[in-house]
């Protein structure tokens, strides 16, 4: 920034700067710090935080049905038949009900002190006012000690005061029932298939529940009207789930244990795992009924469990294969679900994808083990077969491995790799990363900041051809495109061979501007259409380099967007002095220092996984398709759409 420009900056901020966002302003301002977005997946999270709460009286106790029903207009209800949201006015807020309080003021709810639910997938008390606010219409009734009460809210805001409507004998709990805004999620809608396997997952999670399923939207195979009920829990459904496959075990290893006896700490872990020849396996993981996708401590105390005790029974009978056995082994045909139940649990952001809580792991990993020995040594017959199988894949692995370590050795031989490659020095894949950098000159930096243990550089020439937008036969002709497959020596398209990945992670540093982004998605759009196990198997990552440079005195620091460089010259940097900014054009401009620290060392920089939730349907497809295909009006017809949901322009 100019230095007149950066004076004018600093002489109108003043007081009248300071925006102040009331109530559940900030929800409406900023969802995406609240619910992870205005995407699909954040659309749907908005029903899995109220039947979260509906879960949460069902643990405690209070409540034996819930129903969650999608209505034609949109909306859906959650009921559950527990004690019913408090109605009664609130201590601190005398003239608003204890209902009022909750679904119209952030970190408000019954979660804080313990007192009201020992564990409970709500933590924050922003679940139930967030979805107040992200709705146009919100209708709360409960029935509490036999009388019936309605609150009706819009945008967060009540709608008058909450009535008693009469009594009610023979009725206790809660309703509510919302329609997410179209000004914050646009045309989006529920999906029927969605919210189904959501409810049903919610079922299996805690035998004590019944959760009955009704919409009024068809959708494919969905059924209209369901009930779930799994007295046997995690074990029912993994059994229902693998009926149609052979399994190294007729029954899978299950229990359940409580943390109360051993640790004095309330909560429990309950789990599931059988393996089979005829799929991948995978591992779903909950801490109080909430999914975490992206796993956590319990998930690593879980396989920690599994892998020590399959290595003690090998060694028990005698088998020193076991002892090569990994973790990615387990997960080759292992399917598994694991649930935890704990006090206060510790996530990574508001939507809770990965638990964090310490303590977890050895809470698992301790209660699993014992059962597990005990398990293995009850069944020798199923012991052996897995433990077979185990060794199997752990032989395969290796074997790989070895072909990979021989072809990497000799890969200027068996490949033509493209000029402009800077390769790394590691004799196998794992652990190595291919940066794919814009131009020549952040080429340059990158070559003095990167690791030549394990980090390759492959410069592009320009912006790679939009494969949406093109002819086939013109895709192996484009010169950015060929060098690409050629370093990684995969192939694409129908000849693309994920096990022939020269490189662990592939990562794109483009720069963080405008034409950066433009570049991103270019080559995420070949890499989706031509390399898709790619994606699917974790390997395409997002560098995250700053797009500014703070200096005042000797203090220095960098920035990634517009309102953190706002935020840094408003408080200073706690040097003396004025403030220079200076904005990158490219990332050719940073130091090879800077742009290590920044952007390529492991242990400081942030990476972004490029993944695809595995719900959508075929809907990032279709998104692509949209965005970067050859029908203009399309991506016409989607900017009107979601043009005012744009907060600011980078232009």
């Amino acid at each position: 920034m100019p230095n007149d420009l950066l004076s004018q900056a600093a002489t109108t901020y003043d007081a009248s700067s300071i925006e102040v966002l009331e109530g559940l302003e900030p929800v409406r301002k900023r969802p995406g710090m609240y619910i992870g977005g205005t995407d699909e997946r954040a659309l749907h999270h908005m029903v899995a935080e109220i039947l979260d709460n509906a879960m949460d009286e069902a643990v405690a106790g209070h409540a034996n049905r819930i129903e969650v029903e999608l209505h034609a207009d949109g909306s859906v209800t959650v009921r559950d038949n527990g004690r019913g949201i408090p109605v009664d006015p609130h201590p601190k807020f005398p003239g608003k009900s204890a209902l009022e309080v909750i679904l119209c003021t952030l970190h408000a709810g019954g979660k804080f002190s313990n007192k009201a639910y020992s564990t409970s997938g709500g933590l924050n008390g922003v679940g139930s006012s967030v979805v107040n606010a992200l709705s146009d219409r919100m209708v709360v009734q409960v029935a509490r000690n036999r009388e019936l009460y309605e609150q009706s809210f819009s945008r967060g805001i009540p709608q008058g005061g909450i009535r008693k409507l009469g009594p009610t004998p023979n009725r206790r709990g809660t309703w509510v029932t919302f329609h997410p805004d179209p000004e914050i999620f646009g045309h989006q809608s529920l999906k029927p298939a969605r919210l189904f396997k959501m409810t049903r997952s919610k079922a299996y999670l805690f035998s004590g529940v019944e959760i009955r399923w009704k919409s009024a939207i068809p959708d494919g195979d969905t059924p209209m009207e369901a009930t779930f009920h799994f007295p046997g829990g995690l074990s029912d459904f993994l059994n229902e789930s693998l009926a149609k496959v052979s399994t190294y075990s007729e029954r899978p290893f299950a229990g359940r244990v409580s943390f109360e006896e051993k640790y004095q700490v309330p909560g429990s872990v309950e789990w599931a795992i059988n393996w089979t020849p005829a799929q991948d396996g995978y591992l779903h993981s909950y801490c109080n009924t909430v999914p975490t996708p992206e796993g956590g401590t319990h998930e690593a105390g879980f396989w920690a469990a599994i892998l020590k005790g399959i290595r003690a029974y090998g060694e028990r009978v005698k088998n020193r294969k076991a002892e090569a056995i990994t973790r990615d082994d387990l997960l080759t045909g292992g399917c598994a679900l694991l649930s935890i139940f704990i006090r206060e649990p510790s996530f990574v952001g508001q939507t809770k994808d990965r638990l964090s809580t310490e303590e977890a792991a050895r809470w698992v990993e301790n209660a699993v083990r014992d059962h597990f020995d005990t398990w293995l040594a009850a069944d020798p017959k199923s012991a052996g077969a897995i433990l077979d199988f185990l060794v199997l894949r752990a032989e395969e692995r290796l074997r790989r491995r070895e072909e990979k370590e021989t072809a990497r050795k000799t890969a200027t031989k068996k490949l033509r790799l493209p000029g402009k490659l800077t390769d790394c020095s590691a004799k196998n894949r794992e652990g190595t990363e291919l940066f794919i950098v814009e131009g020549d000159s952040a080429g340059g930096s990158a070559k003095g900041a990167r690791d030549r243990n394990f980090q390759a550089l492959l410069p592009l020439r320009g912006k790679v051809l939009n494969v949406l937008g093109a002819a086939s036969s013109k895709l192996g002709e484009n010169a950015e495109i060929r060098d690409i497959c050629e370093a990684l020596g995969t192939g694409m398209g129908t000849r693309f061979k994920v096990d022939d990945l020269r490189y662990d992670k592939i990562i794109i540093m483009t720069d963080a501007d405008v034409d950066g982004a433009h570049i991103a998605s270019l080559l995420m759009t070949f890499f989706f259409t031509q390399m898709r196990p790619l994606i699917d198997k974790g390997h395409l990552y997002l560098a995250c380099p700053p797009l500014y440079r703070l200096t005042q005195g000797a203090r220095r620091m960098y920035v990634a967007d517009d309102a953190e460089k706002e935020t840094w010259l408003a408080k200073g940097l706690g040097g003396k002095g004025k403030i220079d900014v200076q904005r990158f054009k490219g990332l050719g401009e940073m130091d090879a220092k800077d742009l290590k620290d920044t952007t390529m060392n492991p242990s400081t920089r942030k990476l972004i996984r490029v993944s695809i939730d595995d719900e959508d349907g075929g809907e990032t497809g279709d998104l692509v398709e949209r965005l970067m295909g050859k029908k203009p009006e399309l991506r016409f017809q989607y900017i009107q759409e979601n043009a005012r949901f744009v907060e600011e322009l980078d232009v």
